[in-house]
């Protein structure tokens, strides 16, 4: 069954896919990097990339490993070869489950930043909901 359904999967794999791991480099380019960086184990990544810029673990009670969340700065580009700023990679145990491409530094807003908020309308009355 395992093996019907690797062929199946590989049937139905893109040109760039089956070109990355031929070749064994994981691509940059947007949409071939989501298509294939399932395929590859925190170790290859490590291997091509270097380490995560950032790197963030979710532990049990007993200290196991379960998820990580990865980030990696101006490492993809858009369509029209514009870096994002940030690629965050989500992985469960050793497996990339999702990928986030980012126009921003990934970075929490800090404790001191002052938000744009409009401030409230003084002509309308306060309606509290019953």
């Amino acid at each position: 069954m395992k093996t019907l359904l690797l062929a199946w999967f590989l049937a139905l794999s893109g040109t760039a896919v089956a070109e990355a791991n031929e070749a064994n480099t994981i691509p940059t380019s947007e949409k071939e990097f989501v298509d294939c960086i399932h395929g590859f184990e925190k170790a290859k990544i490590v291997e091509q990339f270097g380490e995560p810029s950032k790197k963030n673990d979710i532990k049990t009670t007993a200290g196991r490993i379960v998820a990580s969340i990865w980030q990696y700065h101006f490492l993809n580009t858009n369509a029209e070869g514009t870096y994002y700023q940030t690629t965050e990679l989500d992985f469960v145990d050793d497996k990339v489950v999702m990928v986030v491409f980012m126009n921003n530094n990934g970075e929490d807003l800090p404790n001191d930043a002052v938000l744009d908020i409009p401030a409230p309308q003084a002509d309308v009355p306060f309606q509290p909901e019953l």
